[in-house]
């Protein structure tokens, strides 16, 4: 790329009053739980609160294995592109499920009418650093190998983080453009395992779900002795030129806003091809909420559409 490269600005959603109204009933809601949940005597109550995720409407699920990774299968009941999606859930790389996370991804199997792969990567303290980033791997090869030719990449959360790992990790060993994803989407991504964001602490009080204690304890046990600062782990270190389309989505009222914004930055600056979305008052992983909150259902469209856009110039690029 040339030297004249510049950044492009980071796009920014008002909050509208509606929404501001069902954020402050959400607060008062989780307020009593805030950084309860977390670690293997959690998954069963983070479980049970991704359950309550609306389910999409024509959207099948089923069980599957692919390149050895367990999960779910969301197929939509009209499939119009040959494009694939692997999905990577957020739960701080110790909670979180396939099945859990089933009807959220739906909504971009049933928005994109493709069919989206949820990878049940391996959790910690059980599996440590970096056995979920091994998973996320197996299971892109896996779709690779069984005839998906153009695959697009999602993640949320610390599976967010781990989206981004697998892109710098596909980008240092695939050997040519067509072995890479065409597309990626991250809503607000854990890119920070040492957690030196200014926002861990400046948005504390407006965090509703996360607590540094918490986030803390999460990266102790997925780390299992290793550093914070390994790029594989805290992929804000890694290199980050040459990945694909890539668009990230934050909310600022959430303490990891700044593991978006910084990435966002050092990305732009290795030249690579992302966008940044920060939606005014949402909180962490607030896409999440279709049908609850409407800059949900606005960012499920904005997401979509880039990776349907991405799939189209994909397809030109095609000889």
């Amino acid at each position: 790329m040339p030297a004249s490269h510049h950044a492009r600005p980071a796009v920014h959603h008002p909050l509208g009053l509606e929404d501001a109204n069902v954020v402050a009933a959400m607060r008062a809601q989780t307020a009593p739980f805030k950084g309860a949940v977390y670690g293997p005597a959690g998954r069963e109550a983070y479980d049970a609160i991704l359950n309550n995720v609306a389910a999409p409407k024509d959207v099948a699920f089923e069980a599957a294995v692919v390149g050895s990774v367990e999960g779910v299968w969301c197929q939509p009941a009209e499939r119009r592109t040959d494009a694939v999606v692997l999905f990577l859930h957020g739960g701080g790389c110790v909670m979180g499920s396939a099945r859990a996370y089933a009807n959220f991804a739906g909504h971009f199997a049933q928005r994109l009418a493709a069919p989206v792969f949820v990878a049940d990567y391996r959790l910690a303290p059980e599996h440590a650093f970096p056995a979920a980033l091994e998973d996320a791997h197996a299971a892109y090869r896996g779709l690779s190998n069984a005839g998906a030719t153009r695959v697009a990449v999602i993640g949320d959360s610390a599976g967010g983080g781990l989206s981004l790992s697998l892109l710098s990790l596909l980008q240092a060993k695939a050997a040519n453009a067509a072995a890479r994803p065409f597309a990626a989407v991250v809503m607000s991504p854990w890119t920070d395992l040492s957690m030196s964001g200014q926002s861990i602490v400046g948005k504390a009080d407006e965090e509703l779900y996360l607590t540094k204690a918490m986030l803390e304890a999460c990266a102790a046990m997925y780390l299992g002795g290793a550093q914070a600062g390994h790029p594989q782990a805290s992929v804000l270190n890694a290199p980050l030129a040459g990945l694909p389309p890539l668009q990230i989505h934050v909310g600022t009222s959430e303490i990891l806003l700044d593991d978006s914004i910084r990435y966002f930055e050092r990305a732009s600056a290795a030249h690579a091809d992302v966008a940044l979305h920060v939606w005014e008052g949402m909180p962490h992983v607030f896409p999440n909420c279709p049908g609850v909150l409407q800059a949900a259902d606005q960012a499920l469209d904005v997401m979509t559409s880039f990776i349907a856009d991405q799939l189209r110039r994909a397809r030109g690029a095609t000889p």
